[in-house]
C-alpha cells in the first residue's frame, strides 16, 4: 500500500462547527483501515506561490491506497467537498521519520 497525504483546501470563509465536527468524524470512520493519520487542522496559514483564490489550506490527513484512482476514490466523501471546498491528494514517498532521514534516495546517473 502506497501512503498518500491529502490536504484541506477550505472555502476563505469556513467556519468551523458542530455538524462539520461530525461530519469529519463519520468520514474517519468510513474510511476504516485506510486512514494512516487523522491529521489536524490549521489556523494559522500563509501561502507560497499559487493556492488558488477561493480556498485557504485547511489542515492534512494520511490515507493508506494502492494507487491514485483508489486514493482519489477515497477522498470524493470528504467533507469539504460539499461544503465549497476540496483536497489535493499527493503520493508519499517515505524517506523521513520525524527527524531523521531513513531511506537514501537512489543517485541518478547521466
Amino acid at each position: 500500500m502506497k501512503t498518500y497525504l491529502v490536504t484541506n483546501r477550505a472555502p476563505r470563509d469556513f467556519k468551523a462547527s458542530p455538524e462539520a465536527f461530525v461530519a469529519w468524524n463519520a468520514w474517519f470512520d468510513e474510511l476504516g483501515e485506510s486512514l494512516v493519520e487523522r491529521g489536524n487542522p490549521t489556523f494559522a496559514t500563509k501561502e507560497v506561490g499559487n493556492c488558488g483564490p477561493e480556498t485557504a489550506l485547511g489542515g492534512y490527513s494520511l490515507i493508506q491506497a494502492p494507487d491514485l484512482e483508489a486514493a482519489i476514490a477515497l477522498v470524493k466523501t470528504h467533507p469539504l467537498t460539499t461544503r465549497g471546498g476540496g483536497v489535493e491528494v499527493g503520493e508519499l514517498t517515505i524517506l523521513n521519520s520525524g527527524r531523521e532521514l531513513i531511506t537514501k534516495p537512489a543517485r541518478r546517473t547521466g
